[in-house]
């Protein structure tokens, strides 16, 4: 044997995880002559599987398994490599195989690392790694809440892997804890801002969190198993289950016995080609060490079997390999429990580089965003995003290149920058699989490539963890644009119709269910972009109660239950207020109610009471005491009407010129229960004063002497735009006949949750066809729409009181699906606040006045 090792013909793979798969595949890309014999040995009786999904195993019994690999490719699986003899160039497997080799790589992977505190091995004490974990853990988790309904988990490490495993929990019906030593959750990839704000996110879901609290030991119960965790600060939870997800430890115990060396905190240590001390050994994933870092992340574990591919083949061809392994990008983005987390680029490069900060905060929404850029503010070094991560495909592609714009542009202008089109050739889009934006487009281009899933198998950009995927797209259509192609507007993988083009199909052909709807004009079983968005679709064609059969399925969370999730896992109730007026005995009862069942109370921006902290068993009882009261939906939970609020008017205000409440109010009750692509919100002032900010809303409607002003397409939010003057002195019946030609033209051409503003922006024409349209008739559509809409009018029927007055429908409203009806009493549910304090909103009033 000498430096440059053996001649290659047989090459014998160790492990069978998401590396050792990748090597398989990228040898038989680069070998179509096969030059090369492959035999891989995987210790689990599974072949390859997806890891990065692992938690969809059990919360949406996945299928996780990887690609099968060509039939010339022997596979050994449940039969670990036990025995490695360097110098007679064989491993030896659990069943006594005896493979030799003239190329061994090292794929082992890496194991979870259990801290030796006491108890770690009592039963009900689990690790989070593989596929047999999880099926364990969910054995465990079934018997457990039916034995101990209300019991708690415990995951030991608020990482990546522990979030996930803590969604895993509370998705098997157990109370949720996280514990991290460090002070903010996810400490490797967010900085502190971002870790607490995830932190809220994550407690919102009735979780709890201890962090920067060590955890001191397990101790068992009366029957042996754990039922407890001790932590440092002396405090201690009751557990009937307990996850381990504290970090991982490379597998390189079959280098240490071979006497290979390995780096200070382990891992199989390798050079830049990926290559052991003996020539014919490689390492590569999560066992390798490559100049004393072990990386855990996809991407460089992908890039590392990309390099031993082409080492192994230049080696077989007698040449040397000039592939390295660079270092690994630590970016990253994921949804952890509905939650959007990114982080790119080297988000603390800040404090130690000098370099500048810009950081934006919203409590309200959840949504922390952080960019590093260079100390002249020009190029950006990495960021952080969490609770809004839209932005992220554009700015990860930006990392080390100078900004399109000031920083607070790039942060907030990211995913309408985000259409490739001027992206140079050598940006990183998927680095998963370090793909760049010049292999895409040369793909698209030579290839004739004319589909998102035709340039995945291609290229494999956004094949791995997905979220390039949006930018992929853009860089897709801008090719075939530029190529004079008709690009696909096709609403995903499983329509190729756009959503207005799905609207007009459901409402010629008559279609009432999803699944006829994917039957005959889709493919698959869809998924969760496509299913909300028929759900609307049908609820706006009158498809009947939204919870109704099949539909009871499509939606989105809010409207599963009618009522707004909130951030403790509890869900507000908003009844509707017409124009904001009420009456002193309905007043009465709001109060009532809240006092009775203990909920907080608030005057919105939007002229209505919010009740928050119901409990999901307690929504029915609560509304039937609403709609005893004359109270009905609010519809706060939809893609509808929210409000239509209004000042005063000429009833009561001595500068108004018309009845601002009395148009609020019809307004309202004409447009309730409208199921739309996004919300919709509209305001009526009495007078030129603007009391009631109508310019802001969707459509807003201003008093003047002659009659109304009606203006369109306006919203506030991240993007604030101005509401454009559609009309002016426009009477009653004109105003209500264009507003409802208006919204119906909207809903039926708009694209998936499209505000009106962005909509009308898009709209070929702009304001001036859209007055052509719903004024001049020109497309001969007025009647149509002004018939749809006296459909919705006359078909109106409250959803809270429709969902009372039937069986089927209240047995959705359960905390625990073991355990319907009254929970049990010694569950204690815990108050958000110790005492409630008044709050003073900008803007908001409840005005009393003697009428």
């Amino acid at each position: 044997m000498n430096d440059e090792g053996h001649a290659v013909r047989d090459v014998v793979i160790v492990g069978h995880g998401p590396a050792g798969h990748r090597l398989v595949e990228a040898l038989r890309e680069r070998d179509p002559d096969r030059v090369l014999r492959v035999t891989v040995v995987g210790e689990e009786t599974r072949p390859a599987y997806d890891r990065v999904a692992l938690t969809s195993y059990l919360t949406e019994d996945a299928d996780l398994a990887c690609a099968p690999h060509d039939a010339d490719v022997t596979l050994v699986t449940g039969d670990p490599v036990v025995a490695l003899d360097r110098a007679a160039r064989t491993v030896r497997t659990a069943a006594g195989r005896a493979i030799g080799y003239d190329a061994l790589v090292l794929a082992t992977g890496s194991a979870p690392f259990v801290p030796p505190v006491a108890g770690h091995d009592l039963p009900g004490v689990f690790a989070y790694r593989t596929l047999d974990d999880l099926d364990a853990l969910r054995a465990h988790c079934t018997n457990l809440t039916m034995s101990r309904p209300g019991a708690n988990g415990v995951v030991i490490g608020g990482g990546l892997l522990g979030l996930e495993a803590a969604r895993a929990l509370q998705g098997l019906g157990v109370r949720t804890h996280v514990v991290e030593i460090a002070p903010w959750l996810m400490p490797r990839q967010l900085d502190e801002g971002g870790g607490a704000m995830l932190r809220r996110h994550i407690e919102a879901l009735g979780m709890t969190v201890h962090a920067g609290t060590p955890m001191a030991g397990l101790e068992a119960g009366e029957d042996g198993a754990v039922a407890r965790v001790a932590l440092a600060d002396g405090g201690a939870v009751e557990a009937g289950v307990v996850v381990f997800s504290a970090g991982i430890r490379p597998r390189d115990e079959l280098a240490r016995a071979a006497g290979l060396p390995v780096g200070e905190r382990g891992g199989v240590a390798v050079d830049a080609g990926c290559r052991t001390a003996d020539p014919d050994v490689y390492a590569v994933g999560e066992c390798a060490c490559v100049d004393g870092q072990v990386h855990g992340l996809v991407a460089p574990c992908f890039s590392m079997a990309e390099v031993v591919a082409d080492a192994l083949l230049a080696r077989a061809a007698g040449r040397a390999s000039g592939a390295r392994f660079e270092g690994a990008d630590a970016s990253t983005k994921l949804k952890l429990m509905g939650v959007d987390v990114a982080s790119f680029g080297d988000p603390f490069a800040g404090a130690r580089d000098g370099h500048l900060d810009v950081t934006y905060t919203d409590p309200v929404a959840g949504v922390y965003k952080r960019l590093v850029v260079s100390d002249d503010a020009r190029t950006l070094v990495g960021g952080v995003l969490v609770g809004d991560a839209a932005a992220y495909p554009t700015l990860r592609a930006l990392l080390g290149a100078e900004l399109p714009g000031s920083p607070e542009q790039t942060l907030f202008g990211g995913t309408e920058a985000a259409s490739g089109g001027d992206l140079p050739d050598a940006t990183v889009i998927c680095s998963c699989n370090n793909v760049c934006a010049g292999t895409i487009r040369t793909a698209v281009r030579d290839e004739g490539l004319t589909d998102l899933a035709a340039v995945k198998n291609c290229t494999r950009a956004g094949s791995t963890c997905g979220s390039c995927v949006p930018l992929v797209k853009n860089l897709l259509d801008a090719e075939l644009t530029a190529a004079g192609v008709q690009v696909s507007r096709a609403l995903c993988e499983h329509f190729e119709h756009s959503r207005a083009e799905l609207f007009d199909i459901v409402r010629v052909r008559g279609i009432t269910t999803f699944t006829r709807l994917i039957e005959e004009h889709g493919r698959g079983r869809g998924c969760d972009i496509c299913k909300p968005v028929v759900a609307s679709i049908l609820a706006s064609l009158g498809n009947g109660h939204i919870l109704a059969g099949e539909q009871a399925a499509l939606q989105d969370t809010n409207d599963h239950f009618l009522a707004n999730i909130q951030k403790n896992g509890t869900y507000s109730v908003v009844p509707r207020i017409p124009g904001g007026e009420i009456t002193p005995e309905r007043l009465i009862v709001i109060g009532e109610v809240a006092r009775d069942f203990g909920l907080y109370t608030k005057i919105t921006g939007g002229q209505r009471i919010d009740l928050f902290g119901a409990r999901v068993e307690q929504l029915p009882d609560i509304w039937r005491r609403l709609v005893e009261a004359g109270f009905e939906s609010g519809h706060a939970y939809g893609k509808s009407l929210r409000t239509v609020k209004s000042c005063v008017g000429s009833t009561w205000c001595r500068y108004g010129v018309q009845d601002s409440v009395a148009m609020a109010i019809r307004l309202e009750l004409r447009y309730r229960g409208l199921r739309a692509p996004h919300k919709l919100k509209s305001a009526v002032s009495g007078c030129a004063r603007e009391c009631a900010e109508a310019q802001g809303k969707d459509f807003g409607i201003i008093a003047t002497e002659q009659g109304w002003n009606l203006y369109l397409a306006g919203n506030g939010g991240m993007r604030p735009r101005h509401a454009d003057l559609f009309a002016t002195d426009l009477t009653d019946e004109d105003l209500v006949r264009y507003i409802d030609r208006f919204l119906m033209f909207y809903i039926r051409t708009a694209d998936r949750l499209q505000r009106t503003a962005s909509w009308l922006e898009n709209l070929d024409g702009g304001l001036d066809y859209l007055r052509e349209v719903i004024v001049e008739d020109r497309l001969g559509l007025c009647a149509e729409l002004d018939a749809a809409m006296a459909r919705h009018v006359a078909a109106y029927s409250d959803e809270w009181r429709d969902t009372l007055d039937d069986p089927e429908k209240l047995g959705r409203f359960v905390s625990f699906v073991n355990a319907p009806g009254t929970p049990d009493p010694s569950i204690v549910f815990e108050p958000e606040r110790d005492q409630i304090k008044p709050v003073l909103v900008a803007g908001t009033r409840l005005e009393v006045a003697a009428r």
